[in-house]
């Protein structure tokens, strides 16, 4: 990791020096750091108020701050419009995404029909199945699964014993996390009077360009038409989307968030964790969900929902408020 003067750093995201740093615009800088445990050879950042107390403290060489933000006389400044996607852009610039050199490992399991971009890497134990074809600097890692006629894009990293089950497409840089399955079959069967009998899911999963699904997460095929996870949706780890759902672009899923089927999401989306939504259901764009909300019925986009069922946050928390009285109502009616 090569260092980069305090200068640069502040060119790379967008920022101005201020405070003491002006005069030191070639100090080094070697990464970036929490408030409380940064060196004088790292940056760091106040996102978070509550944390505004260790600006006093801190050891960094300068804190990524608001215009709007104080910060004490002797302490280096950088200017910002936002602290932590500041901190995002300079973390990517010290470690950034890895690329396919090209290389297979010997135990590696490639059909002879698979097509392979230059610059793929193939770890130990992968297998890729036929028809398959992968774009260029894509790293497919150990254990992985590809199935038959998988379409993957450029600069994808399909992390340690990750899944891509046969006919489905990825698009680029797509990152799947150590045990992810894309293309599962779908929860669907019909009770024949004696059993369930299986029905055949014939549909696809596609991930649009940009998107990330978690460690040990689940994407499942179609049963009929495609599951579809639009471009820059983001998915946490253990989370759950079932078949023929539909994630509307640069939506956000927090941990053990479930999706049943045929629900269609709308972009932009963020869903705290533990949330889930009922199926054949229609969330609009722009919707938020508290953690552990369930969706019960059809959401206008923009809204803010809490509670199961999920409710209009203000109404929410005047019902919460009410349940934590509900002892001393039902007192005061027994008298």
């Amino acid at each position: 990791m090569n260092s980069i003067t305090i200068a640069e750093a502040a060119d790379i995201v967008g920022g101005e020096l201020a405070g003491p740093v002006m005069d030191t615009p070639d100090h080094l800088i070697s990464g970036v750091n929490s408030l409380a445990d940064a060196g004088g050879s790292e940056l760091s950042f106040l996102a978070n108020k509550r944390y505004k107390g260790q600006l006093e403290t801190t050891g960094a060489a300068a804190v990524f701050l608001t215009a709007n933000q104080s910060a004490p006389e002797t302490m280096g400044v950088i200017r910002v419009d936002d602290p932590y996607l500041a901190f995002a852009r300079l973390q990517r610039h010290f470690y950034p995404l890895p690329s396919g050199t090209g290389q297979q490992h010997v135990s590696a399991v490639i059909d002879e029909s698979a097509t392979l971009a230059e610059n793929v890497d193939v770890g130990p134990n992968a297998v890729i199945g036929a028809h398959t074809t992968i774009g260029t600097g894509t790293i497919i890692g150990p254990g992985c699964v590809v199935g038959e006629n998988v379409q993957i894009g450029e600069r994808c990293i399909l992390n340690a014993n990750s899944v891509v089950a046969y006919d489905c497409i990825l698009g680029d840089e797509v990152i799947l996390q150590p045990g992810a399955t894309i293309g599962a079959d779908g929860f669907g069967y019909a009770w024949d009077g004696g059993k369930f009998l299986k029905i055949p899911q014939a549909g696809r999963v596609i991930l649009e360009d940009d998107v990330e699904v978690g460690a040990n997460a689940s994407v499942d095929r179609g049963a009929i038409g495609d599951t579809v996870l639009e471009r820059g949706v983001k998915l946490d780890n253990l989370v759950q989307i079932a078949h023929n759902v539909r994630v509307g672009a640069y939506s956000v899923m927090a941990s053990q968030v479930g999706i049943s089927g045929s629900t269609t999401i709308g972009k932009g989306c963020q869903f705290g964790g533990q949330s889930g939504a009922a199926g054949h259901l229609v969330i609009g764009d722009g919707c938020k969900l508290a953690g552990k909300s369930g969706v019960l019925g059809d959401l206008e986009a923009g809204g803010v929902y809490a509670g199961s069922p999920a409710m209009p946050h203000r109404m929410w928390l005047k019902v919460s408020a009410l349940m934590m009285k509900l002892p001393e109502i039902i007192k005061a009616q027994q008298k």
